[in-house]
């Protein structure tokens, strides 16, 4: 009995159980301390915390079912929504950041695919999905939280950064679009009139579209943050509070401890203060696999000026595993709470799209 709980557990969580249990390892080589408060991003947990708050709010009040009805209603077929669905967290993760485009647009895409008759297709669209938000957020200062920093570290301008990261995004969007064809032109079913139960509330649309705006001024520094959580925490309905997935949270916080044992350790520092020059985007790319393209950027700015060789290695470096970028963490978590048993699939198929890419970014940089 005991082993086949730890078995579902472990099926049912892999990246939570690996992730504590990384960090507890690293606790061995780093003996917890006062610092362990320090290295966790509570900024990030705390915002997170309110956007999944938010979306839930949109869900319960059926906001995102309309926006899939809209959608599925302009659109011929699965393959248009597909597209569709894929382009809006393409383009989106510019400007709302690569995080907000996926707890905005993944839980749309399970509402659409979800009786469609092609499920089959949700695992797949979602993965595109998530590769879209990593990618197409490399183009911008605000699109990502590497970048954000890149910018300020570095004194970047905005076009710099457009200018390194552009033939990267366009390539990405090419063979995005290449893979879509793969949906199949399944009929999107055409939903029919919502019932008065169903009927929007115009006062909860409004409340919840004023808290997501509160988030994404929170996540433009426009609002302090613990004001702009603690507005969205007041004002959202309390029942919404059981739906938060806390083990995502869990995840996050594990994932800052480990990250900020290893950077902590004198040889790790050692090692990049030797080997990083000349070596910044494959370095770079190889780190954010183990510890996500943001503790990478952290690290080993500590350790060269090459800032462009380090922007395309980090953003790059988001794909790969799906741990690379905690956007990935977030749209996995999102697709195993609504789909059980398939967690390894997902894995599977991520990590081979994920490679596809690498590969082709890997070939670009021979070039740009």
């Amino acid at each position: 009995m005991e082993k086949r709980w730890v078995y579902g557990l472990l099926k049912k969580e892999p990246v939570l159980i690996i992730s504590v249990f990384l960090a507890l390892a690293s606790m061995i080589v780093v003996p917890p301390s006062a610092l362990y408060a320090a290295s966790i991003d509570w900024q990030t947990i705390a915002v997170l915390f309110a956007l999944m708050l938010i979306v839930s709010g949109l869900e319960h009040h059926r906001v995102l079912k309309a926006l899939s009805d809209a959608l599925l209603t302009v659109t011929a077929d699965l393959r248009g929504v597909a597209f569709s669905l894929v382009a809006l967290t393409f383009f989106s993760s510019m400007l709302i950041t690569n995080d907000v485009a996926l707890i905005t647009f993944v839980p749309l895409t399970i509402i659409a695919f979800t009786g469609s008759g092609e499920e089959r297709s949700l695992m797949y669209v979602i993965i595109l999905e998530t590769i879209a938000a990593n990618v197409g957020s490399a183009l911008t200062p605000v699109g990502n939280p590497q970048n954000l920093f890149l910018y300020n570290h570095y004194r970047l301008s905005a076009m710099t950064i457009a200018r390194v990261m552009l033939p990267y995004v366009v390539s990405a969007l090419i063979l995005l679009t290449l893979l879509l064809l793969a949906v199949p032109r399944t009929k999107s079913p055409k939903s029919g009139p919502a019932t008065e139960s169903e009927a929007l509330s115009a006062l909860q649309v409004t409340r919840y579209l004023a808290l997501f705006a509160v988030a994404i001024a929170t996540v433009f520094h426009r609002i302090p943050w613990p004001l702009g959580v603690t507005i969205v925490a007041v004002a959202s309905e309390k029942r919404l509070y059981r739906t938060v997935d806390y083990s995502l949270l869990a995840t996050f916080i594990a994932l800052f401890i480990l990250v900020g044992n290893l950077s902590s350790l004198p040889s790790v520092e050692t090692f990049f203060a030797e080997h990083l020059k000349g070596r910044e985007f494959f370095l770079s790319l190889a780190l954010s696999q183990v510890l996500s393209n943001v503790p990478a950027t952290l690290l080993l700015s500590q350790f060269t000026d090459n800032a462009l060789e380090l922007l395309k290695g980090v953003n790059v470096g988001g794909c790969g595993t799906l741990i690379a970028s905690m956007a990935s963490v977030i749209s996995f978590r999102l697709f195993s709470t609504h789909t059980e048993g398939k967690t390894l699939r997902y894995l599977l198929l991520f990590s081979l799209l994920n490679i596809l890419f690498l590969l082709l970014f890997i070939t670009l940089h021979r070039f740009f």
